[in-house]
Parts: structure tokens; C-alpha cells; sequence
């Protein structure tokens, strides 16, 4: 027939089917800089820095240098902000960073969020932008806020290219945490009732017993409450607080929350977490404490730590405090004062680890 596809001849073999891709896979990170005490940092003569602590991206350790007062001299009337490598890397580490003045909502300023191009750090030895901002701009402006503002650097590293076989369909990821999420603001079938401040929360028995033990104790054992119909009463902790927890616990995820809540909400969480045995929760609030410490939190967020037996977040803090500069600063804040109370065997290890013998 005319037209027709030619029959393949007996004994051919179809032809074999495949796809792949060049991949250019990247790692993406960012490092929240505070500076608390601006006007004193401004002592630092032109062309020197004070550096950040050391935070990883990319599977790479990396550090923020701050010159208050430039890098050269052509700079004196600015701030000279870079990002940079720690340690001596032979390969090359092409990556580039965005750099962004917050304002007091923890939102980037739009004169002052600036991105690079991708460049081997490892061969400039640090990057960025030698006049970010005019001291003076910075000072005139509402950013500068108790002698403290904040900057954000949104860095993404450019991993080796790489081709990968593409294949024919997609197994999507699992969704059961959007299904249990449902469950809980449908409150489609809820057996108890939890008292918190002034609001009420509907959930399920058993999604909560299964999750933790402290909840299967108090819902299942021996000392359950016996009223099904009466709400418990959590005390000792916020409504908004217990909400996440509950969030977290049937969808093993955290809500969106703004950056600037995000430290006050991990300590409670952490807190909640370790109440009720919950430890990846309390893991991940321990991650990104670890990502807040500062001289206004550090003391706070040890003892904290001490009381909470978290380990990392104990080490994280000591490493901060092992800077001369830091140790000063946190020991004139209120927490310091709590924690030499509360904590005092925390105290005397924090001695022994930052004090030269």
C-alpha cells in the first residue's frame, strides 16, 4: 500500500530506546550575619575585617568578612562585605553569592541586594562587593536599628557537570504528609480535645500515640485521661507553639515562618520536642539555632541547650564563644547573668574550652 512503513525483515531487532541529560548541579545555602554593636565594630581601622563564624554550603566551609570601614583605602567611606573559603582548597570552587541588607521584617532591601557572577572563589580568595553600602546610608536609614542590622548571604555553588540517564517516567515523591495535613485542618473524625491559652485543637488519638510516646502514655496507658470529651490542658505552652507541633507531628514538617520568629519559635519547639520525645523535631530546631547564635542569643541558647541535652547546639555555641571578641559582647547580655545561675556547670565547661591554659 502506498504510503505504508516498510515491515521490518525478519530476524531485525527493534531499535534499543534511551535518554540522558547534562546535568550542572548546583548547592545552595545562606548565612544570616548580625551586627550588634555597629558603631563600636567601626573602630576597626580601613582595611581590616571581623569575621563570621564558619557555616558550610556546598559541602565547603565558608566565612563572611566585614570590613566596617572598607577594604582599601578607596573604600574608607564604605562597608566592604566578602564571602570566602576557609582553609587552603587545591580544586577549583566556582560559586557565586547574593548579598542582601534585611530590614527589620527580615526582608531584602532592594538597593542594597546584590548578586554576583559565578567565579572560583578558591583562586580570588574571597568575593563580594568592596563598597556594598555607604556608612553613611546605612546610618541615616531605618536598617540601622539599636546600633544593630543584618545581612544575608545567599550563596550557591556549582557542583562537577555530570550526565545521568533520563529516565522514561517520574515516580513522583510521597505525598502522605499533604493527606495527614488534610486530616488535621479537616478535623474529620478528631476523639480529643486539647486546651491551650485560650484556643482549642481538634486531632486523632492514634495519629498522636503513634508519633509520640509521651502522647501514648497519656492517651493509652495507664494513667490516660479517662473524659474523652473534655479537652486537655497543655500548660506552659503557647497556642501558636503547640499548632506548629501539632503541624509537625502529622506532616513531619515545620510551617512557613517569617525569619525573624524563626529563633523565638525553634527554642519553644525545642522545648515541646523534647517533652514529648519527639527527636527530629528537636534536631531540627537544634539545626537551625545553630544557624541564630549571635552575642545576643548565644548565653540564651546554651543554656538551653544544657538544660535540653543537645549536644550539637552546645558545641555550635562553645565554637562562637571561642572568639575573644564574642565571649566579651555575650558576657555583658542579661542571658549571660542567666546563665551563670541556672547553669552553672555549663559554665565552668564553657571555661575550660575557651580559656587558654
Amino acid at each position: 500500500m502506498a504510503g505504508s512503513s516498510p515491515s521490518p525483515a525478519a530476524g531485525d531487532v527493534p531499535p534499543s530506546r534511551s535518554a540522558s541529560a547534562i546535568v550542572a548541579g548546583v548547592a545552595t545555602g545562606y548565612h544570616v550575619l548580625r551586627v550588634v554593636g555597629y558603631s563600636h565594630t567601626k573602630e576597626v581601622p580601613n582595611g581590616q575585617s571581623i569575621s563570621s563564624s564558619h557555616f558550610l554550603v556546598g559541602g565547603r566551609t565558608w566565612f563572611v568578612k566585614y570590613y566596617p570601614n572598607g577594604n582599601t583605602a578607596g573604600e574608607a567611606d564604605f562597608i566592604s562585605l566578602f564571602l570566602a573559603l576557609h582553609g587552603t582548597v587545591a580544586e577549583a570552587v566556582k560559586a557565586k553569592v547574593t548579598i542582601s541588607l534585611l530590614d527589620q521584617e527580615g526582608k531584602p532591601v532592594p538597593p542594597y541586594n546584590r548578586t554576583t557572577e559565578f567565579v572560583n572563589i578558591a583562586e580570588k580568595g574571597g568575593w563580594g562587593y568592596p563598597k556594598f553600602m555607604e556608612r553613611k546610608a546605612l546610618e541615616e536609614s531605618e536598617h540601622l536599628s539599636d546600633d544593630c542590622f543584618t545581612v544575608r548571604f545567599d550563596v550557591t555553588v556549582l557542583n562537577d557537570v555530570c550526565t545521568l540517564e533520563t529516565p522514561f517516567l517520574v515516580v513522583p515523591s510521597s505525598d502522605m504528609h499533604r493527606h495527614f495535613g488534610r486530616l488535621l485542618s479537616s478535623k474529620e473524625d478528631t476523639d480529643v480535645k486539647f486546651r491551650v491559652g485560650n484556643k482549642t485543637f481538634s486531632a486523632h488519638r492514634l495519629v498522636l500515640s503513634t508519633r509520640s510516646p509521651v502522647f501514648k502514655a497519656q492517651l493509652y496507658g495507664p494513667m490516660k485521661e479517662r473524659n474523652t470529651s473534655k479537652a486537655i490542658h497543655i500548660n506552659d505552652m503557647e497556642a501558636d507553639v503547640f499548632d506548629a507541633l501539632l503541624s509537625f507531628m502529622y506532616t513531619d514538617n515545620l510551617p512557613e515562618m517569617k525569619e525573624q520568629d524563626e529563633s523565638a519559635m525553634a527554642q519553644h519547639l525545642l522545648v515541646a520536642a523534647d517533652r514529648y520525645n519527639l527527636e527530629r523535631l528537636k534536631l531540627i530546631c537544634e539545626d537551625k539555632l545553630c544557624k541564630h547564635i549571635d552575642t545576643d542569643s548565644a548565653a540564651t541558647i546554651l543554656a538551653l541547650a544544657e538544660q535540653h541535652n543537645c549536644h550539637g547546639l552546645k558545641d555550635a555555641c562553645y565554637a562562637f564563644l571561642s572568639s575573644s571578641s564574642n565571649l566579651g559582647a555575650v558576657m555583658e547580655t542579661d542571658g549571660f547573668e542567666h546563665l551563670t545561675i541556672s547553669c552553672p556547670r555549663v559554665l565552668k565547661e564553657l571555661l575550660s574550652k575557651v580559656v587558654p591554659r
